[in-house]
């Protein structure tokens, strides 16, 4: 993939990985639309960065992600790339079920319902592109659960799914379908000082985009780059490694 010359949508683009992204498309050259539930987040990054484009959209709800397209769509007609990015992580004990329901329904909405729903919003705009570029995040969990996050391991496992699905339904298109399954990466995914043992956000997000420039269509790191190329009995090990 050329990281030049394209014009790229990220979700949840104000901050953590989604921010990473967004700052090394923008440095290689290309134009960068993020938009994020939180203005004041989405304003910071403009303060740095006039030259990025911002949209406040809760990618959870339907109409917002309607919005979204047809303002992309009217104001950036030439964008080519869709990085479905956004995504919350919460660790709720399922057996003291105190949670409002509410609450994983908008996990479910945000992680699994939106990127779905945005990559078939964006497809008959992206076929008419020479080149185009569904991008979708999932994370290492996707292979082998963590079962105190169980919603959040559940739908990044099924946005692989789909992203293999969509892949081979694409094939023949000049849409080509991207995973990146980060590790535990230190951001504020999930709350302030859950991810501090993870992998260096900067580390991270430029190896991956090393890989993305390199061409390859999954790309995973450190622990997600070993549970992605597992076998069951290691993804087994692994389960019990981070569900002790």
């Amino acid at each position: 993939m050329n990281l030049a010359h394209n014009t790229v949508l990220i979700t949840g683009g104000a901050s953590g990985i989604g921010w990473a992204i967004a700052e090394r498309f923008l440095k290689a050259g290309s134009e960068v639309i993020i938009c994020g539930r939180r203005p004041e987040k989405l304003e910071e990054v403009k303060q740095q960065y006039p030259q990025v484009h911002t949209r406040v959209c809760d990618v959870g709800q339907e109409a917002d992600r309607l919005d979204l397209l047809r303002w992309a769509i009217e104001n950036f007609p030439q964008i080519n790339v869709l990085v479905n990015n956004a995504g919350i992580q919460r660790r709720v004990s399922l057996v003291v079920a105190t949670e409002d329901w509410r609450e994983h329904q908008s996990e479910m909405a945000i992680n699994l319902e939106a990127p779905i729903h945005l990559a078939l919003l964006f497809i008959p705009h992206f076929k008419h592109k020479p080149s185009a570029f569904i991008i979708n995040v999932t994370s290492g969990l996707a292979f082998v659960p963590m079962a105190r996050a169980a919603v959040y391991s559940a739908t990044k496992a099924a946005l692989h799914s789909f992203t293999l699905s969509l892949r081979y339904q694409l094939n023949a298109t000049s849409i080509k379908v991207i995973e990146i399954a980060p590790p535990a990466v230190n951001t504020d995914l999930g709350g302030p000082g859950l991810h501090t043992f993870g992998t260096p956000l900067f580390e991270f997000a430029d190896a991956i985009m090393q890989r993305l420039a390199a061409g390859e269509e999954e790309i995973g790191y450190g622990t997600s780059e070993y549970s992605r190329n597992a076998s069951r009995q290691e993804l087994n090990t692994v389960f019990k490694t981070i569900n002790p």
